[in-house]
C-alpha cells in the first residue's frame, strides 16, 4: 500500500518546466489585484495547476477513470476560481484565505497522484489498484475539507457557482462512499500470471490478455516499463520484497510474450543522462540482491544457494514464505548463512571505485505506521467473534477491503487468526456477513501461503453452498474463491467430490457477464483433474460453453476454446462435441479469429479428427484446408504445429491429395 511520504519519492526529479509562477498572467499595478498581490497569486496558483493537470495526458488503464473523474471535478474550480479573481476588494476575509491554502495543497496533492497514473509503471499500478483508490479517497477528503467554510457571500461568489461548488462536494463524498466491484477477470488474470505453472494454454491466454489490457505487448511499450520499474525499485524504499519480484516477474513474462529476453531490470541501458553530469558506476548484477537489485551490504546465501540481502530476504521469510523468491524452490530450511567472501569482495570493489554502500535509514514513521495497522487489523479479528452483530458485520467488511489492498495486511490478518474465524462466518445465517467473507478469503487467498492455511479450515462445502444459494455477488466471489484454492491439486478433487461443479455450470448459464467470467475460469481449472471433466460434462457445461464462444462481449474464446480442448480429451466430450454446429464454429475461427484463436481451434479440430476421421471429412466440407495451410505457415508457433499435425492427419486418412 502507498504512504503519503512515499510520494514524494515516487515523483521525477526534474519539476516542471512550466512553474506555477510562469502560468501567473502579469498584473495590472492599479487593479485590486495589485493590492492583494498575496492572495490573487493564490488563486493563480491554484488556476494554474488544474491548468496543468488538463494538459497531463493519456492515464494508465486501471486508474484511467478514476483520473478523467478527478480532472473533470477539478476543471468544474475554475468559473469559480475566476469570480475571485474578479473581485473589487482590497483584502480577502481569512476564512477565505486558509481555505484557499487548502485548496491550493489539495491540488497538488491531486496532481502528483494524477502524474504517478500517467507516467508510473502499469504492474505496479496495476497490482495496487485498491491500494490506489485510497489515495484517490484521500484526494477527494481534501478538496471538500478546503472549501468547507468558504464565506461566498462575502467574496461576492454568485449563486449559481456557490451551488455548483457545494454539488461538487457532494459528489466527491458520494465517490468517497462507492465501493466499485474489483475487477474481478483483472483480478484472476493477476493470479494466473502471478503463479509459478503458466505455461498452459489458458495460463498463457491469461498472461496475453493481461498484457494487452495493461498495453504492455510491444518492444517500445516494455522498454518504458522496463525503465518505471527500475525507477520505482531505485526511490521507493517502502516496496515489499514480494510486491517488487511480482513486478519483475510479471515483466519477464510480457518480455517472453514479446520475444524479448527475459533479463533483469537492470540490464537494460538507461534513459540517457545529461553531458554535464559523471558517468555513474555500474554495479556489478551479482553485487545486486535479486528481490530490492540494491548492492548488497550484508549478503546472506539461503538453503538454494542464492544469495540475498539479510533485510529483504528476512523479511520475504517474515511474511510466510518457505521459497526462494528467485528460483520459487521450496526451501528446506530457513537459516541464513553469511556470505563472507561476496562481502569482502563488494568491500574491495567499493574501495577500487570509490562507490559508498548506502546506510540504512531508520524510518520510524513506516514502524510506527506498521504497529498501527497490526492493531487495528488485530482488533478487527477479534470483532469477529463479537457477540454483537454489528460490530461483527462492520469487521468483516473492513477486513474484506484491507485484505485486497496490500500483502502485508493479508499477513496480519493471517497471523492473527482471521482465517479460521472468517470460514466460520460462511455457513452465518446472514447474507452481508457471508459475502463479505467469501470475499475476503478470496483475497487472503491470493498468496501462496496464505491458500494453504484457508484450505486447511476445509472452507469448500460452505463456499459451494453460497454459490448455491447465495446473493449474485456472493455467488461471483464464490466461483472466483473455488478457482483460487483450485490452484491447489488436493483442492480440485474436493471441489468435484463435493458437488461444486454443478452450480458453477448453472453460473455459467445464468451469471451476470462477470458472473461467467468467473465460473470458466474455475471450470477450466477444475477440469484438469480427470474425474471433473466427466462431472462437467453431465452438469451440462458443454452448451453453455458453446454460447460463450459466440459471445463477443464476454471476449473469453481462447479460454473457452482451452475447456474444449480438455473435454475433447476423454470419450464423455467427444460425444459431445462430434456436432456438425460445432465443426463448423471451428473452421469459422480458424478462417477468421485472431492468431490464438486459430491456433486453439485448431487444437481441439486436431483433438476430435484424430479420433474420428469423420470429422476430419466435415471439417474438409466446411473449407478447413486452405485455412489450415495458411496456420502453418503463418500462425503462431504451436499454431503451426497443429496445423501441420491436422494436415498430415487428413493426407493419411485420404481425404486429401
Amino acid at each position: 500500500m502507498v504512504t503519503n511520504h512515499e510520494e514524494e519519492a515516487y515523483e521525477e526529479e526534474e519539476e516542471d518546466q512550466t512553474t506555477t509562477e510562469n502560468l501567473n498572467p502579469p498584473s495590472n499595478p492599479s487593479s485590486p489585484r495589485a493590492r492583494t498581490n498575496d492572495n490573487y497569486n493564490l488563486v493563480e496558483s491554484i488556476v494554474a495547476v488544474i491548468q496543468s493537470v488538463k494538459a497531463i495526458g493519456e492515464y494508465r488503464k486501471t486508474q484511467r477513470k478514476e483520473c478523467k473523474n478527478l480532472v473533470r471535478r477539478l476543471k468544474l474550480f475554475l468559473p469559480f476560481l475566476d469570480e475571485i479573481r474578479d473581485v473589487e476588494t482590497t483584502s480577502f476575509p481569512n476564512s477565505a484565505v486558509v481555505c484557499l491554502k487548502k485548496l491550493k495543497k489539495a491540488t497538488e496533492s491531486a496532481k502528483k497522484l494524477l502524474k504517478l497514473c500517467h507516467r508510473g509503471s502499469k504492474i505496479y499500478l496495476a497490482l495496487e489498484s485498491e491500494a490506489m483508490m485510497v489515495r484517490f479517497h484521500g484526494v477527494y477528503d481534501h478538496i471538500s475539507q478546503a472549501v468547507e467554510g468558504m464565506p461566498y457571500e462575502e467574496l461576492r461568489i454568485s449563486e449559481e457557482e456557490k451551488e455548483q461548488v457545494e454539488l461538487l462536494c457532494v459528489q466527491l463524498r458520494r465517490a468517497k462512499r462507492r465501493t466499485d466491484t474489483q475487477d474481478m477477470e483483472l483480478t484472476m488474470d493477476l493470479m494466473v500470471a502471478l503463479s509459478t505453472n503458466n505455461d498452459r494454454n489458458a495460463d498463457i491466454a491469461s498472461v496475453e490478455r493481461l498484457a494487452n489490457k495493461l498495453s504492455l505487448h510491444t518492444c517500445e511499450d516494455l522498454k518504458q516499463e522496463t525503465l518505471a520499474i527500475r525507477k520505482l525499485v531505485k526511490e521507493r524504499r517502502g516496496l515489499s520484497p514480494e510486491s517488487t519480484q511480482q513486478i519483475v516477474n510479471l515483466l519477464n513474462k510480457f518480455k517472453g510474450l514479446a520475444g524479448l529476453e527475459e533479463n533483469g531490470i537492470r540490464d537494460e541501458p538507461d534513459e540517457p543522462k545529461s553531458l554535464t553530469k559523471s558517468i555513474s558506476i555500474s554495479v556489478p548484477n551479482e553485487f545486486l540482491c535479486p528481490i530490492t537489485l540494491e548492492i548488497m551490504t550484508d549478503p546472506v546465501i539461503v538453503a538454494t544457494g542464492q544469495t540475498y540481502e539479510r533485510e529483504s530476504i528476512q523479511q520475504w521469510l517474515d511474511s510466510n514464505h518457505q521459497t526462494c523468491p528467485k528460483t520459487g524452490q521450496t526451501l528446506e530450511h530457513l537459516s541464513l548463512a553469511p556470505n563472507f567472501a561476496l562481502k569482502n569482495l563488494i568491500l574491495q570493489w567499493c574501495e577500487k571505485n570509490n562507490f559508498h554502500l548506502p546506510k540504512k535509514d531508520v524510518l520510524t514513521n513506516e514502524e510506527t505506521h506498521s504497529t498501527k495497522n497490526e492493531a487495528k487489523i488485530l482488533t478487527l479479528v477479534q470483532n469477529l467473534s463479537s457477540s454483537k452483530l454489528d460490530e461483527q458485520r462492520k469487521a468483516v467488511e473492513k477486513i474484506r477491503f484491507l485484505s485486497k489492498e496490500s500483502p502485508e495486511n493479508r499477513t496480519l490478518i493471517a497471523n492473527a487468526g482471521g482465517i479460521q474465524l472468517l470460514v466460520q462466518l460462511l455457513s452465518y445465517p446472514d447474507s452481508k456477513i457471508q459475502e463479505h467473507s467469501v470475499t475476503a478469503l478470496l483475497n487472503l487467498s491470493i498468496d501462496d501461503c496464505n491458500k494453504k492455511l484457508v484450505s486447511k479450515e476445509e472452507p469448500i462445502p460452505a463456499i459451494i453452498e453460497i454459490l448455491e444459494k447465495g446473493s449474485i455477488g456472493a455467488k461471483e466471489n464464490s466461483a472466483a474463491a473455488l478457482f483460487s484454492l483450485s490452484m491447489l491439486n488436493e483442492n480440485k478433487v474436493k471441489i468435484g467430490t463435493l458437488d461444486g461443479i454443478p452450480p458453477l455450470v448453472d453460473l455459467l448459464k445464468t451469471g451476470t457477464m462477470r458472473g461467467k467470467k468467473d465460473a470458466i475460469t474455475a471450470l477450466f481449472n477444475l477440469c484438469l483433474n480427470p474425474a471433473n471433466k466427466t462431472r462437467a460434462i453431465e452438469a451440462g457445461i458443454v452448451g453453455p460453453l458453446l454460447k460463450v464462444l459466440v459471445d463477443e462481449k464476454l471476449e473469453m474464446v481462447n479460454e473457452t476454446l482451452s475447456i474444449l480442448l480438455i473435454l475433447a480429451s476423454c470419450a464423455e466430450g467427444r460425444k459431445e462435441l462430434g456436432q456438425l454446429l460445432f465443426i463448423e464454429m471451428l473452421v469459422s475461427l480458424i478462417r477468421e479469429g485472431t492468431p490464438k484463436n486459430k491456433e486453439c481451434a485448431t487444437a481441439v479440430l486436431l483433438e476430435l479428427g484424430s479420433n474420428n476421421r469423420n470429422l476430419i471429412l466435415a471439417a474438409l466440407q466446411y473449407g478447413v484446408y486452405e485455412h489450415l495451410v495458411e496456420v502453418s505457415k503463418n500462425g503462431t508457433e504451436r499454431g503451426q504445429r497443429k496445423a501441420e499435425s491436422m494436415i498430415r492427419l487428413m493426407s493419411q486418412a485420404q481425404q486429401i491429395p
